[in-house]
């Protein structure tokens, strides 16, 4: 995409300060209001161009794709998901991707269609998006990385498509020490690791592993290692378990920082492990992390200015700068030129989008970042003007009560998250909203037990309408929303509401046919042990 007219000069904001500190908060979104376009109509699922298989044709797809030696793609996701609607705007409207799906037979599968929760379950999928490349006989081949640029996700898919071994051999053959080829690297390396659902890789062994194949590859692959050893930092930094090298790590780190290619080739890990890996890798208030800090936000500048990324990379090369500033200063005022700066960046990005799939992902990163810098009641103005135009103004909604929640504003959050669930449409979706909406009344009013009942009394009552509520994805939404529940109770003084909750999903669950694996998923949703 070509780069918004003075983007370059957003490096520098002391360029610009003059002109937007003469803007007050509200005076800017008002200006970046005024030149997008007007409510729009719902958009379609998908970008045009693709015949789509949907979740009802799936098993047709697979025999065609048979039939006609063909590959196939697949891709889970949901209309509301920010991600899945940036997949849509710079990849799958792409026209080499379109020209490229006459090679394969596509597959839609949106998690609000029927079957799609069991399907989920057949083709482990949890986390959208998820893009899965299949063989023609059927057998997985890999699993594509939704957080890369275009040209690499077409990198990427032409070595999938290129017939050689699947990732699972792959991964098979690096850890036996077996030779691979820089092909060979680039899909193991370039694997989506982050919707795997540990069909590779158990979780316990993901750091470990991962570290072993990053140094294994680093002169075959250079690019592809590097990610390698970025994952492995970001497993580790969230596990308080881990034994990984933290010197090593940030010596991959910097190398990685100071080689333009294989930076670039790594946006991603660089722009969103930038608050939590300078913190993991090193001390505070020493000269390594002070260096470190430097020389991230140097290369997150020039990704800033980068007319070869998307708009939504360069959004996120913004916050990845504010997650830097976050390192040193967690809460707080950010420094006046870095919140000039976001303020610049969420205007341009805003203005300048036509795409409908584009918008509905960049208003959420731009609020997101505004919030972010503390710029609150900026970010509320963004979200609120958008609710008449998006076609999911449900999910920007949770973006209001998680800014009323920094204010401390309980009661607003409440609100906020009530009418998210109100106007939620789609199955799965108004199950996750209706957990979500339970366990903020339970975080933020936590003696309202009438309320609390209430509302999950209506979210289980959806249940029984419909029959894989306990499949995929929902199942696990299920869980977490009966060990919250449990948890709420810890000391029993709520057992009276639970003992009714479990009396009125044990209807639910008698619905349904007794040796199914889904009535058993059923039956442990609200437990104890859940």
């Amino acid at each position: 995409m070509t780069a918004p007219v003075g983007l370059a000069t957003l490096a520098h904001p002391a360029i610009l300060v003059n002109f937007m500190n003469r803007l007050l908060p509200t005076a800017f979104i008002t200006l970046a209001l005024v030149l997008v376009p007007a409510a729009q109509a719902a958009p379609d699922a998908m970008p045009a161009g693709i015949a789509w298989k949907q979740a009802h044709e799936v098993d047709a797809a697979f025999a065609q794709a048979k039939k006609e030696n063909k590959p196939i793609f697949l891709y889970w996701g949901a209309v509301w998901c920010p991600p899945c609607n940036q997949v849509k705007a710079t990849v799958f409207s792409r026209s080499d991707f379109i020209e490229r799906a006459k090679l394969f037979v596509p597959v839609y599968i949106d998690g609000d269609a029927p079957t799609a929760q069991a399907l989920g379950g057949r083709f482990k999928t949890s986390g959208y998006p998820t893009m899965i490349l299949f063989r023609p006989d059927g057998s997985e081949v890999t699993r594509l990385p939704g957080e890369v640029d275009g040209a690499r996700y077409m990198q990427v898919l032409q070595a999938g498509l290129a017939g050689g071994r699947d990732v699972r051999s792959l991964l098979a053959a690096a850890r036996a020490g077996k030779a691979l080829s820089a092909n060979d690297w680039q899909l193991l390396g370039f694997y989506s690791w982050e919707t795997d659902e540990q069909a590779l890789l158990p979780r316990a062994d993901r750091v470990a592993t991962l570290w072993q194949l990053a140094q294994r590859s680093s002169r075959a692959a250079p690019e592809a290692s590097a990610r390698l050893a970025l994952k492995a930092a970001a497993v580790a930094a969230s596990d308080s378990k881990s034994t990984l090298d933290k010197a090593a790590a940030l010596q991959r780190v910097r190398a990685a920082l100071a080689d333009a290619r294989v930076s670039r080739a790594n946006f991603p890990e660089l722009a969103w492990g930038a608050e939590r890996l300078p913190a993991y890798l090193t001390e505070a208030g020493t000269p390594a992390r002070a260096q470190l800090l430097r020389e991230w936000d140097q290369r997150l500048m020039q990704f800033a200015s980068d007319g070869g990324l998307s708009r939504l990379d360069r959004l996120a090369a913004a916050n990845g700068r504010v997650g830097l500033a976050r390192v040193e200063v967690p809460t707080g005022a950010l420094p006046v030129a870095l919140q000039t700066e976001v303020r610049a960046v969420s205007l341009l990005a805003t203005r300048e989008v036509t795409d409908r799939y584009e918008r509905e992902a960049i208003i959420t990163s731009a609020s997101s970042l505004l919030a972010d810098a503390g710029l609150l009641d900026e970010s509320d103005a963004m979200l609120q003007a958008e609710l008449r135009r998006s076609a999911t103004p449900y999910y920007h909604m949770l973006g209001l009560a998680s800014n009323a929640r920094k204010r401390g504003d309980s009661a607003a959050a409440v609100r906020w998250h009530e009418q998210a669930y109100t106007t939620s449409k789609g199955p799965a979706t108004r199950l996750q909203w209706g957990a979500s909406y339970v366990r903020a009344l339970i975080d933020l009013t936590p003696d309202d037990a009438e309320r609390i009942e209430r509302v999950a009394r209506s979210v289980l009552g959806e249940l029984a309408a419909t029959p894989e509520s306990f499949d995929g994805r929902n199942s696990n939404v299920l869980n977490r929303l009966g060990a919250r529940l449990n948890d709420w109770n810890k000391d029993g003084r709520h057992e009276a509401v639970l003992a009714r909750l479990r009396q009125q999903l044990a209807g639910v669950c008698a619905q349904l046919p007794a040796q199914a694996p889904a009535r058993a998923s059923c039956s442990a949703a609200l437990t104890r042990s859940a």
